[in-house]
């Protein structure tokens, strides 16, 4: 891999490992839906013009029912329920029970209509990865919000099934067309909740949090995403998914001084090597945003914020 692969490589490990710190830092003090609309809103600002003068929005917008139906299951939802998940639970929790997600993928995409039967190595790792959920869930389980736990599983099904309605869909059509335009309904969706909700932007530390979330795990992210699938290809794109989730407890344990519990300590592990293993060949990985990835002829498009 060159430099500038090995550059954009880190860069988006890092970026897409941010999202759930900043979350936590700024539902504190914004309600979910506000934060969602903040957050997309950054994000068409910078996209939306850039997809415009490439002339990629007319052409996603003649198939504006699937694009809407995307932003449903990829943005509106999931990242609601992240938000509001992340009042009850660590960024460090929510950013390993995300890293689940290529399990449900794998599982979605097996089994569907379009997809291959699953082979033995894959059912191995959907077995050990079955196991590492219940690992970080089960040993920590006293302390844990269910209600919480129930919208981080909303999330990963959205996460899981966002990029199978793209590549089935969407996927001849220009990548950073679809995801501005996405994100532009998305935003227009929660407009009402800034509305009713007018965010608390008197704290620093919330508005530095918006800033990130919408500018650098947004906006930037997808740029630099698909300079990187452009440089070393979607195949190997998809590898930053599996380091995003610890880079996530990484941050959440050293700048918000969360527990580093035994059910993290040994469920990821457990998670890591089944994601791998079930995964294999065209499973979608985990995002935001985030975020999910997933292979399409034109890019690959990966989906949250976290």
């Amino acid at each position: 891999m060159s430099r500038r692969g090995w550059f954009l490589f880190a860069m988006m490990c890092l970026i897409w490992g941010l999202p759930y710190l900043f979350i936590r830092v700024a539902v504190e003090h914004i309600e979910p839906g506000t934060l969602v609309f903040l957050r997309t809103g950054l994000g068409a600002l910078i996209l939306l013009p850039i997809a415009m003068l490439r002339r990629q929005i007319t052409v996603v917008m003649a198939r504006w029912r699937w694009l809407l139906v995307f932003a449903v299951i990829e943005v509106v939802l999931p990242w609601l329920f992240l938000s509001d998940a992340e009042r009850h639970l660590s960024s460090s929790l929510a950013g390993l029970l995300v890293a689940a997600v290529p399990l449900i993928g794998a599982v979605a995409a097996r089994f569907s209509a379009h997809g291959d039967r699953v082979n033995a190595v894959q059912l191995t790792g959907l077995l050990i990865g079955l196991v590492g959920v219940g690992s970080l869930v089960g040993l920590d389980f006293g302390q844990l919000n269910l209600v919480a736990l129930a919208e981080m599983a909303v999330v990963a099904i959205c996460y899981a099934t966002g990029p199978i309605v793209l590549s089935r869909k969407l996927s001849d059509l220009p990548s950073l067309g679809v995801i501005a335009s996405a994100l532009t309904v998305s935003a227009l969706i929660y407009l009402p909740f800034a509305l009713l909700r007018p965010p608390d932007l008197s704290r620093s530390s919330v508005v530095l949090s918006v800033v990130v979330l919408g500018v650098v795990c947004t906006a930037l992210a997808f740029i630099l995403f698909f300079q990187l699938i452009a440089t070393i290809g979607p195949t190997r794109s998809t590898v930053i998914t599996y380091v995003n989730p610890a880079v996530a407890v990484v941050l959440g344990v050293l700048v918000l001084h969360e527990h580093l519990s035994l059910g993290m300590i040994v469920g990821f592990p457990l998670i890591l090597a089944g994601s791998i293993l079930g995964a294999r060949k065209a499973a979608p990985k985990p995002d935001p945003f985030g975020e999910t990835v997933t292979q399409v002829p034109r890019a690959a498009v990966s989906g949250p914020a976290v």
